[in-house]
């Protein structure tokens, strides 16, 4: 079935050159030129995809958009801007424009927006939940029941059906990255690469060469041409991770990108368009950065065009055993041991600890709790939760804990894979020998060698 897209503009020019380029696409239009003809428009042609104008003689696009979220919803709706109008641009993705064209019309970005806006109704319809109607919602890795966790999922559902910047707010070690995954995956470019990058792990004198790429030559090292992220992440997204960190001066060059939609290798001459979604994130609160004139205003604004708020695991209740069961599993198969159990005890102080470092802490302490057991129960000596040893009494029924005489292993002074090989091999691989020089058990040691794969060796 041919697709529909109606185009609202109040200039018989632009109507005619966007119905053109629509039709060489093999889609079916309709064309109309005040916002009341459009809204008849959208009851009686039933359009797949709106492309509306910004001012109109008896309205703004806005009047298009608001309809159109409000009745239906499923249709994305893309507006006109003038050149340089970023700010109303902004304020249409605020308002649940699917994205925007500016003036004068680039017909390779256009062709590339309703492509990709297409694919939102293309498989889906009224009650498409997600961008992406192929998405296996049983496949979501995150893990939750809590109401704070219902309405992450139930948001990243919604941005998913945008084009819209959204910036991920969170605590480190929230998952603001699987997050910003899930939020690909659940679109209709899903198709595309998903390119994460760490703006603070990348030094300052290569940062423009990696964000646009640069051609042989152009410096010292560059011996052929290299594709910067933004091209690597053509149709895809580009998730800016710690975007906090980013310098001024690559701020400015990151800003012009976004706007114009188009990048320039280090050494080239002409811009590539790109027709990338940019999600960003950061553990620092952005609004002080601006104020202490540590980030740029008009950047701030362009990538907040949606806040996304990631909850920490502290308000996430009775989630955390959901999620200690689930890194439980993956521990037991990772190492390919038998998985192990927390017992009651470790249950009430897990249920009592705030966890400060979140999800990744919770993963951390639940690893170095099965290397130092060596039952089959996880005990609280186990996860070594030292912030909360005083109060471990009062959440086990005030009963006091037995301190293990176990004799923990130093590896401060060198190399723990390295110290353990050697014991090894010092007692001729007998595992029960190597654990006693070591000073562990041999559960342990055992733990220790599966997850070096010290077991691969003769």
């Amino acid at each position: 079935m041919t697709q529909r897209v109606l185009v609202i503009d109040d200039e018989p020019d632009i109507r005619e050159l966007l119905e053109l380029t629509l039709l060489r696409m093999g889609l079916e239009t309709a064309t109309a030129g005040t916002v009341k003809d459009g809204l008849l428009e959208i009851q009686n042609f039933q359009p797949d995809l709106c492309l509306t104008d910004m001012k109109l003689p008896d309205g703004t696009g806005f009047d298009i958009v608001r309809y159109i979220q409000r009745e239906h919803s499923h249709v994305p709706v893309a507006v006109i801007t003038a050149f340089g109008s970023m700010e109303g641009a902004v304020e249409a993705l605020k308002a649940g424009a699917y994205d925007f064209v500016s003036k004068p019309v680039d017909l390779a970005k256009l062709r590339d927006l309703v492509q990709t806006a297409l694919k939102l109704s293309q498989k889906g319809g009224p009650d498409a939940s997600s961008g992406n109607a192929e998405y296996d919602a049983g496949s979501n890795p995150i893990i939750g029941e809590s109401p704070a966790i219902e309405l992450l999922k139930k948001t990243i559902a919604k941005l998913a059906r945008s084009q819209a910047p959204v910036f991920i707010h969170g605590a480190s070690g929230t998952g603001k990255e699987l997050v910003a995954k899930q939020i690909h995956l659940q679109s209709p470019r899903s198709s595309g690469a998903f390119v994460p990058v760490n703006c603070g792990a990348i030094p300052e004198s290569l940062m423009e060469s990696e964000f646009f790429g640069h051609k042989k030559g152009s410096f010292t090292g560059a011996v052929e041409d290299k594709a910067g992220l933004f091209q690597a992440a053509h149709h895809g997204t580009l998730f800016l991770d710690e975007v906090a960190d980013l310098p001024l001066s690559m701020q400015v060059k990151l800003l012009r990108a976004i706007q114009e939609k188009a990048v320039k290798s280090v050494g080239g001459v002409e811009e590539v368009s790109i027709d990338t979604r940019i999600l960003s994130a950061t553990h620092k609160n952005l609004e002080e950065e601006v104020e202490k004139g540590h980030f740029r205003q008009d950047l701030y604004y362009r990538l907040n065009v949606i806040k996304l708020d990631v909850p920490s695991l502290e308000e996430r209740g009775n989630d955390i055993l959901l999620l200690a069961e689930h890194f439980l599993n993956l521990i037991a198969e990772r190492w390919q041991l038998p998985k192990a159990a927390l017992s009651n005890e470790s249950i009430k102080v897990l249920s009592n600890y705030p966890f400060p470092g979140n999800v990744r802490e919770l993963e951390n302490i639940l690893e170095r709790a099965c290397t130092l057991s060596d039952g089959e129960f996880i005990e609280p000596e186990d996860l070594q939760l030292s912030s909360i040893a005083t109060d471990v009494r009062s959440v086990v029924k005030n009963e006091p804990i037995l301190e293990r005489s176990l004799e923990k292993p130093d590896f401060s002074s060198g190399n723990e894979k390295e110290q353990i090989l050697h014991a090894l091999n010092q007692t001729r691989w007998n595992r029960t020998a190597a654990a006693k020089t070591l000073g562990m058990t041999f559960r342990q040691l055992r733990y220790r060698i599966k997850k070096y794969d010290l077991d691969q060796l003769p």
